[in-house]
């Protein structure tokens, strides 16, 4: 499956899409193979800081963590457990490499020395993540539920969550406001 693999690429909701919890939203996969897929969904803001995390993990704040650090909902899969997207400047105990730039962080230490001031400038906390059994995605990309767009850090860190979903659809020069959400004739 390496050839089709959608590993480090994102996935824009097609307007149609009827899942609440993809609505118009952009989904970085983190690994796709013929097993099935994960990503994380960057563009759910939730109503949770950092800083609120890191409270409830018994975890003691030095240096309050700015608003670079933005949380979101990952995913309607296990929402308890956290997955941190971060520039690949330090590698923590569980870090993995993502793609242009990036890194996947699991582990406390990175929470940690966030809480110290001596952790990324700047990341992306996404509470759960997104899953898809053998065949699924495939057969959602064949009923056009999303269209796939190549990741980038800025996309993944940098660009509004309300800004997101247009620009990734951007990215490979489609408007998403004039692509029909129903098919057929009128």
């Amino acid at each position: 499956m390496d050839n089709t693999s959608l590993k480090h690429q994102l996935l824009v909701a097609m307007p149609q899409m009827a899942d609440p919890n993809f609505e118009h939203s952009v989904t970085y996969i983190v690994e796709h193979s013929s097993e099935g897929a994960m990503g994380l969904t960057l563009n759910r803001p939730v109503q949770i800081s950092l800083g609120d995390i890191l409270m409830d993990m018994d975890i003691e704040i030095e240096v309050p963590p700015s608003e670079r650090h933005r949380v979101v909902a990952g995913g309607p899969v296990q929402q308890e457990a956290g997955f941190i997207i971060h520039a690949a400047s330090t590698h923590w105990d569980s870090s993995i490499q993502l793609s242009d730039g990036l890194m996947l962080t699991t582990s406390r230490d990175i929470l940690e020395a966030i809480a110290v001031g001596e952790g990324p400038e700047q990341s992306l906390v996404c509470l759960g993540y997104a899953g898809w059994e053998a065949g699924q995605l495939e057969q959602e990309l064949v009923e056009n539920a999303w269209l796939s767009t190549p990741a980038s850090r800025e996309l993944i860190l940098d660009t509004p969550f309300e800004q997101s979903w247009h620009a990734a659809a951007a990215r490979i020069g489609v408007d998403i406001n004039l692509i029909a959400g129903q098919a057929g004739h009128s």
